[in-house]
């Protein structure tokens, strides 16, 4: 018979503070009284919960997910970037030309045969190419760029599990 495994859970965060943070992820748009209902619990203490855990930064911010192929964003690239050497002034350099580039929804710094993994949303393959070329080739530090297409997305949960 296999074990069930307990869910790690911060020392500060009760079962409460959890049940609050699973339905917040699922419907951030949630009255405190809405809120309080769906954890069984009274609209104030649920109140300063979330307050606590916004203060805390286990809640860092509230957001509306759009639908990326209705606004013509829909051609996803997962992007791999290897600079053609690194240290902490190139990186941060890096990282500041990433984050002045709307078109990077995610950046991440990764081990392996790459130093950056980028998520990017673009109108089409040649608005991509253009960017490529003209954004972030134009760092001249970047060593190589290796490109995957997204065919279809399969799952997208912008959830943590809890």
């Amino acid at each position: 018979m296999a074990e069930q495994m307990t869910p790690y859970r911060p020392e500060q965060l009760d079962d409460i503070d959890i049940d609050i943070l699973r339905a917040l992820q699922n419907d951030a748009r949630l009255s405190t009284r809405q809120l309080a209902a769906k954890v069984h619990r009274s609209p104030t203490p649920v109140f300063e919960r979330v307050k606590r855990m916004e203060a805390e930064g286990y809640i860092r911010r509230y957001l509306a997910v759009l639908d990326a192929d209705k606004l013509g964003r829909g051609f996803v690239v997962f992007c791999q970037v290897k600079l053609r050497q690194i240290n902490r002034d190139i990186a941060s350099d890096f990282v500041r030309l990433v984050q002045s580039l709307p078109e990077v929804t995610e950046c991440y710094n990764v081990s392996g045969a790459f130093d950056y993994l980028l998520k990017i949303h673009a109108p089409s393959m040649t608005e991509y190419r253009d960017f490529v070329l003209n954004k972030l080739g134009a760092f001249d530090l970047v060593g190589s760029i290796e490109s995957t297409f997204v065919m279809s997305e399969i799952k997208h949960d912008y959830g943590i599990p809890l």
